[in-house]
């Protein structure tokens, strides 16, 4: 018998707080993270805003002697792990650590890195490499980094899938413990990609918002005037517990993670398939596992990317799963106001969805001015609101034409 999964702990750090309830509050406020960046002069870039985090200190997690050794990516990934072991009430113990593991998603990894180091060795030579180079850019970093902070010796690894990467992550995790690998998981996602190479490649790539005269009103999915998304860094993370383990040690319940979805689009390395095909089969998988009829489902936070192409077609495949019940559904976007995290954006948007869950209240889309005739679904627009949340999806639509879809509920 397939064992039940549950979310006894959240942790996170955005551009809107460093942690997973300071980002909520910012987040039911309506509150935007974008400005202009600060991380690099970036005055010759089509696009000068993104949603930087602030304030945060790396000694928080790791020994000051130790920051020059770890990228910006993995210390955020741990700065949320951090947060939800606490919040789980794991950070003392309490499991067994070759029955817990951790899995985390990272988009593209150590960018900052590897732009310092190049500059470094083009300008002084390769003596000049630091040996602490690969161990730093690896993707992986974060994974092991975290299993050696809390001592976790069961699965480990990470999920590269572009903006997909958390929810593949996410859902590695749960099926990790329901099929019996595992009793507990950290699981989540992390990117820090506001870099010079970071920031020109998503401008060449033509995506990204350039209303840098006014970037809290830059992020405005499924709105007519959307012209592309805003850059967001940071890290989402939940502590998954198999249901019998979380009671046996009275753990604080905020959710039960009921199913997920995969799918590839087979389409075009950075188009998703028309009508939104891909995404559609990966609701209806996810809703399959979790036995959860459409219309059992209250709220979707949509991937929704402030992109043309991607909030039409994510749209488009919303009505197609859900029928008439689609226009019942509350949506939001979270990257309308935390940017667009790539690799790190579906686990603070299962934080997200987590809270909405336990909480009874969903948060706004902002900058939702003129409707999108195309995009004509209740989107939340600009005000959140309280409602009962009894299922939930989350959706993340990575380039490479990946899908994973989370389905949450209440326990």
């Amino acid at each position: 018998m397939a064992r039940r999964v549950v979310i006894t702990g959240i942790g996170a750090v955005t551009a809107l707080g460093l942690t997973a309830r300071e980002t909520w509050r910012a987040l039911l406020a309506g509150e935007s993270g974008a400005a202009p960046i600060t991380h690099f002069d970036a005055a010759a870039m089509a696009c000068r805003i993104a949603a930087e985090v602030k304030g945060f200190n790396p000694a928080s997690v790791v020994a000051e002697h130790e920051v020059r050794k770890i990228d910006p990516f993995t210390q955020f990934g741990m700065s949320a792990g951090q947060d939800a072991m606490h919040d789980a009430g794991l950070a003392a113990g309490g499991f067994d650590p070759d029955r817990m593991g951790c899995m985390f998603g990272v988009g593209i990894g150590g960018l900052t890195d590897i732009e310092a180091t190049k500059e470094l060795l083009m300008e002084r030579g390769p003596r000049r490499v630091s040996p602490f180079f690969i161990p730093k850019i690896m993707m992986n970093a974060v994974a092991g980094q975290l299993s050696m902070r809390w001592g976790l010796r069961g699965p480990n690894f990470v999920t590269a899938s572009a903006c997909a990467s958390s929810n593949h992550a996410l859902g590695l995790a749960f099926r990790a413990i329901k099929h019996g690998d595992a009793d507990a998981m950290l699981a989540g996602g992390t990117e820090a990609t506001i870099t010079p190479l970071g920031i020109s490649g998503f401008c060449a790539l033509r995506a990204m918002s350039t209303r840098n005269d006014a970037p809290t009103k830059a992020s405005r999915p499924f709105d007519k005037g959307r012209d592309g998304f805003v850059m967001g860094e940071g890290a989402g993370a939940v502590v998954l517990e198999e249901y019998e383990h979380a009671k046996k040690r009275g753990a604080r319940i905020y959710a039960e993670f009921k199913g997920f979805g995969m799918t590839a689009d087979a389409y075009h390395i950075t188009s998703p398939a028309p009508g939104g095909a891909g995404a559609a089969r990966a609701m209806r998988l996810a809703l399959t596992e979790a036995n959860v009829a459409p219309e059992n489902v209250q709220y979707v936070n949509a991937h929704g990317t402030s992109t043309e192409i991607n909030d039409l077609l994510e749209t488009q495949a919303i009505k197609t799963v859900f029928g008439a019940h689609a226009r019942k559904l509350a949506i939001s976007s979270t990257k309308s106001m935390t940017g667009h995290l790539l690799g790190g954006a579906g686990a603070v948007e299962a934080v997200v969805t987590t809270l909405s869950i336990a909480e009874g209240k969903v948060h706004p889309t902002i900058n939702q001015e003129e409707p999108d005739p195309e995009c004509d679904l209740d989107y939340i627009p600009n005000v959140g609101r309280d409602l009962a949340v009894t299922n939930a999806i989350s959706n993340s639509l990575g380039f490479g034409g990946h899908n994973a879809v989370v389905l949450l509920g209440r326990i």
